[in-house]
């Protein structure tokens, strides 16, 4: 009676853990990591088959985090922790509250920040599709973070103010990035593509929408 689906992202076996951190401090052989990451999305495939969803996922097992990744995609950005944008910040006393209340360590969270103009290096996710479309017959949903989230986690005044003359400008660019990404995909015969948007809870549930917000 309705078509079933997953949210996107999969619990993370161990052995992907270490390699995704090995990945980060460059322990690993991109085929090695390959390797162990495509054996983790059959696994999260077969188990999506298996319980009978319509639509199904790759798990995001290939990403650091669900929109961090893009840093590895999109030319002029940066992967930045939280405690190294600090110093950076245009309100340091705020920024700190705010990690107050995440209440997880600011070196643990990775924030791609804008430092130069935006553009696709690579698709984002078609060779993720693409995959998962080799080993099932299934539909595939592809899971990407929305224009909202990036332009709004993205600026950070001291780099992004040197290429782009506010967030409206630099929006235009990450627009135009996720546009690439959906033709590509759809192109490439992707039914189902998800941007996802969590910030834009704060519109509704939140009157300090103009507030710095890092997922």
């Amino acid at each position: 009676m309705f078509t079933t689906t997953q949210v996107g992202s999969w619990p993370r076996s161990k052995e992907l853990l270490r390699a995704l951190r090995a990945r980060r401090l460059g322990k690993i052989a991109q085929a090695d990591f390959n390797r162990i990451a495509d054996e983790e999305v059959r696994r999260t495939v077969a188990i999506q088959e298996q319980v009978g969803l319509d639509v199904i996922v790759d798990g995001e097992h290939r990403r650091d985090n669900f929109y961090s990744f893009i840093t590895e995609k999109v030319a002029g950005t940066r992967l930045m922790s939280l405690a190294e944008m600090l110093d950076e910040m245009e309100d340091k006393s705020g920024f700190e509250e705010m990690l107050y209340t995440l209440d997880v360590p600011a070196s643990a969270i990775r924030n791609p920040t804008c430092v130069g103009r935006l553009s696709r290096r690579e698709p984002l996710a078609v060779q993720d599709f693409l995959f998962v479309k080799n080993i099932s017959n299934k539909p595939v949903k592809i899971t990407l973070p929305g224009p909202y989230l990036l332009s709004r986690s993205m600026w950070v005044s001291n780099y992004t103010k040197n290429v782009y003359q506010n967030h409206e400008e630099m929006a235009d660019d990450v627009v135009r990035i996720l546009r690439e990404e959906l033709l590509e995909l759809s192109a490439a015969g992707c039914e189902f593509v998800q941007f996802d948007e969590p910030v834009l809870t704060e519109i509704v549930m939140s009157a300090e929408c103009g507030r710095r917000t890092f997922m």
